[in-house]
């Protein structure tokens, strides 16, 4: 777990401060600089082009992780790159011949009073291939171990590129059409930078011949493609269905709220940058002691990291929710922990879904992603449209949905490797993370009315002292009971 942890400490880093960013553009500045309805608009866009993008992307970036492992010689390896670099095109252009109808469709489904996306769903198109061949070249580089920089452009680029172009309309730079227009310019460039440094860092002599394997590729590709589309409509689907019966500016709400509960993954993003290349090779050399070794340390320092950003986010939200400009935006705590839980218990999994996708099992990640998709659709309609249950119900429908097919896909693995996540650690990081919760969940610091130039502070003071209180207690709880010899030789390093 050497190269993990590193890579994963340094990614975490990434992660957490393009979080910071981001928090700052989402609770700061976005609702005061963007009007709510224009933000809602680019919610839906951004959620939109993520549906679509794994269709676009044709799988590739789970093949060449799959794959690469698997070739022995460098020119195997560069006849595969070079016949998986253009597969994206084959659905990517014949959808964009033919976005009109696209266009149509998605009109279709917009409430009458949100018809200023109207002029924008081509940004859906361009946004979404351009992600495309980022997550391609960016799976380039994981292969090579090799997951840093493309982590600062996965996560940092886009986050530093939307607070410029909200100080730039703030100070009227440019008016708000031109931040859409530049946003996504913004992806494509993002795009082309990490192009440019996959080659750097692998640069593969170019073939006009086919694989052995290539029906075997576009086999496994078009699995992941199906998988992958299903799978992306659990994450977006709710801030697309809002539109179709509230005002788009309920969809920023709804952001707002996903944001702040969705904060203590990072662990998970980061550290999955490096297990996917790892597992896949230990699965491809039939290494199971290897694959049972990554998957239950892989769990708990996610269980252990995500756990203290879990008790940390619930127990400040409701002092997070004062900084925002509009009463709308607050009254999202039950959507922050229901989303947070579902995060949690997803990160507890660890490499679980690597250890599927990069399996001969792979095959069942598409009906698992199919009934995850069509699960969370209908629970939607149950509790958003007809039970009237608003955000919150959208919140509940992910939480079950990822609980009971995150505990389907733990016995799946359980039964085709005889392995489990679980330690004698993961029992106690589970009493740790309850009981501080409960503790602190109810109880704030009084202070109150501190303004610096008509801002609230005072906020950020309770936020800032109930933290530092939470992660001391957390800490040592954690060296006390030696849950993670890796992470407790990580702190010790640079505790001296």
């Amino acid at each position: 777990m050497g190269i993990v942890l590193k890579q994963s400490f340094r990614n975490t880093i990434i992660i957490y401060s393009a979080f910071l960013i981001g928090g700052i553009n989402t609770i700061v500045f976005y609702p005061r600089f963007l009007e709510k309805e224009f933000y809602g608009m680019v919610v839906f866009l951004l959620s939109a082009s993520n549906v679509i993008m794994p269709l676009t992307a044709f799988g590739i970036q789970y093949t060449i992780v799959k794959f690469f492992s698997s070739y022995e010689t460098k020119k195997e390896k560069d006849k595969f790159l070079s016949s998986v670099i253009f597969l994206p095109l084959i659905i990517a252009l014949p959808l964009g011949f033919f976005w009109d109808y696209a266009h149509l469709w998605i009109m279709s489904k917009v409430a009458p009073e949100n018809q200023i996306v109207e002029n924008y769903t081509f940004s859906i198109y361009l946004i979404a291939v351009a992600c495309a061949y980022f997550e391609l070249f960016y799976s380039w580089t994981k292969v090579q171990l090799q997951t840093v920089f493309g982590n600062i452009l996965k996560e940092l680029w886009n986050r530093v590129v939307v607070m410029l172009l909200l100080f730039a309309v703030f100070f009227k730079l440019i008016n708000k059409e031109e931040f859409i227009f530049y946003l996504t310019i913004a992806y494509v460039l993002r795009a082309i930078v990490m192009m440019f440094y996959a080659f750097r860092v692998y640069f593969p002599n170019f073939y006009f011949k086919l694989p052995e394997n290539i029906l075997e590729i576009i086999k496994y590709s078009l699995y992941i493609i199906l998988a992958g589309s299903a799978g992306a409509i659990l994450l977006d689907i709710d801030k697309i269905m809002i539109p179709g019966k509230d005002t788009i500016e309920k969809a920023a709400y709804y952001s707002v709220a996903v944001f702040i509960g969705s904060f203590i993954e990072a662990p998970s993003r980061a550290m999955t940058q490096i297990l996917q290349p790892l597992t896949s090779k230990s699965l491809n050399e039939f290494n199971h002691k290897e694959v049972e070794n990554l998957y239950k340390k892989s769990s708990i320092n996610l269980f252990l990291i995500g756990g203290l950003f879990y008790i940390l986010v619930n127990c400040g939200v409701s002092e997070l929710f004062k900084l925002m400009p509009e009463k709308g935006y607050a009254g999202g705590e039950w959507v922050v922990l229901m989303i947070s839980t579902a995060k949690l218990y997803t990160m507890f999994l660890g490499n679980n879904g690597a250890i599927i996708n990069n399996s001969k099992f792979y095959k069942i990640a598409l009906p698992l992603a199919l009934g995850m998709s069509i699960g969370v659709y209908l629970l939607n309609e149950i509790f958003y449209f007809k039970l009237n249950l608003g955000t919150d119900g959208l919140a509940l429908s992910t939480l079950i949905i990822i609980v009971v097919f995150n505990t389907i896909k733990l016995w799946f693995v359980h039964n085709k490797f005889t392995i489990t996540p679980f330690t004698p650690s993961s029992w106690k990081m589970f009493s740790i993370i309850l009981v501080i919760l409960l503790v602190f969940y109810f109880w704030d610091f009084p202070i109150d009315n501190i303004y610096l130039w008509k801002f609230p502070i005072h906020p950020i003071i309770n936020i800032a002292i109930k933290s530092i209180l939470i992660t001391v207690i957390y800490i040592t709880l954690i060296f006390k009971l030696n849950i993670s010899p890796e992470l407790d030789l990580l702190l010790k390093k640079y505790y001296k």
